[in-house]
């Protein structure tokens, strides 16, 4: 396999930086107005990599490793959130995790498909009852002669509305599986969620599965081990990239800060001359670079493919989802009344950045998990009171 160099891989985030630019900044306030991301935008992205960027390029994919895929999450993350969530969504959760767990012949039929940008996929895994217990599933499964039959409803399904194809988490004896569930399978219906504080361009949606039939070839991975490996592992790769976005927006926000407070008068001086507003500027500088050490350190170990990787992931997410929120919400106060404005940027920003304290696992749960791996590493035995 042919590995991209450092170079190459660089030359990659630049020109995202450029695509971004031309094709999304320009367009961001009229997507969210439409509320759907549209499909010549998507197109386009698939036809430069964007969609397989972390994909093997065996597969048709780009290759790039963990540092660089981070990287170009950043940049869509900051030029519009919603485009940030189609990598998260259909390239680190359903592509990587086919990459990963499918067959040869899954790989060959469903890849191509979704690196083409031809199809869209999306992760079914929270249900209306169901959030962080995710062990718990209530969607259910039974095997019968000619493949299997699943009923349930998901919700909180991002691009689960516009979605051609999806894993479908689902249950059986308490044990749960991950199914290749297609939009055109009998049974299979969505319905947009509406009403939503932010978010309402990746057609978030309730997917209702009503005796649906699969076949036995679409079976991802082996019966019962949807949660142990699939799940546990999708979701780990998709705290990867929100830490990255968590990352982006914060960075957003502190170059809408800077620039807002270099630019707006009050009381005849620049905002920026200002030694509380200097406060919040150090501060928010001093996050955004931790919160950018994290990922790296994150990309490095999964490059590197230590089993430390996981934590650090599950760290660096929390930190910067966390800081997204402070931030953002500092670049909002130093905006004024201009900050709640649609002409800005930032009111968007802090509603993107707290969705990312919820999605990939709550800031409660991460803090739980990181809890207990600080309680084994950083005991003392015999340390003594």
């Amino acid at each position: 396999m042919i590995e991209l160099d450092l170079m190459q891989e660089q030359e990659i985030v630049h020109e995202a930086e450029l695509f971004a630019a031309r094709e999304i900044r320009p367009y961001a306030r009229q997507i969210q107005e439409q509320q759907s991301i549209p499909r010549s935008l998507i197109k386009a992205m698939a036809e430069k990599g964007y969609l397989a960027a972390s994909i093997p390029r065996e597969y048709g994919g780009m290759g790039l490793g963990a540092k660089a895929y981070g990287m170009l999450t950043e940049v869509f993350g900051k030029a519009l959130p919603a485009v940030r969530s189609l990598l998260t969504v259909h390239t680190s959760l359903v592509s990587e995790t086919l990459v990963r767990f499918g067959s040869p012949e899954q790989k060959s039929a469903w890849l191509p498909k979704l690196v083409s940008g031809e199809w869209i996929g999306a992760f079914g895994l929270t249900e209306p009852e169901v959030g962080s217990d995710a062990k718990n599933v209530k969607t259910t499964w039974r095997e019968e002669a000619d493949g299997y039959v699943l009923n349930g409803k998901k919700k909180w399904i991002t691009f689960g509305h516009v979605a051609d194809a999806f894993i479908i988490v689902a249950s059986h004896e308490g044990r749960s599986t991950a199914f290749w569930v297609e939009r055109q399978f009998e049974g299979v219906q969505t319905q947009a969620i509406e009403g939503v504080m932010v978010g309402g361009e990746t057609g978030l949606a309730e997917i209702d599965l009503h005796e649906v039939r699969v076949p036995k070839s679409h079976l991802i991975g082996r019966v019962h081990e949807g949660f142990e490996y699939i799940v546990s592992s999708a979701l780990d790769q998709g705290r990867y990239s929100i830490a990255w976005a968590g990352l982006a927006i914060a960075q957003e926000a502190l170059d809408s800060m800077v620039t807002y407070s270099r630019k707006r008068k009050q009381f005849d001086q620049k905002l920026s001359h200002f030694q509380l507003i200097r406060g919040m500027i150090g501060d928010a500088v001093t996050k955004v670079h931790a919160a950018r050490a994290l990922c790296l350190r994150a990309a490095e170990l999964r490059e590197a493919k230590d089993p430390q990787a996981i934590m650090e992931t599950t760290i660096a997410k929390y930190f910067t989802s966390k800081i997204a929120v402070e931030v953002a919400s500092d670049a909002l106060q130093v905006h004024g009344a201009n900050g709640i404005s649609s002409e800005y940027p930032v009111s968007r920003l802090y509603k993107e950045a707290k969705i990312l304290e919820i999605i990939e696992g709550s800031s409660q749960m991460q803090q739980e998990m990181i809890s207990h791996y600080g309680l084994k590493a950083y005991y003392k035995r015999g340390g003594g009171i």
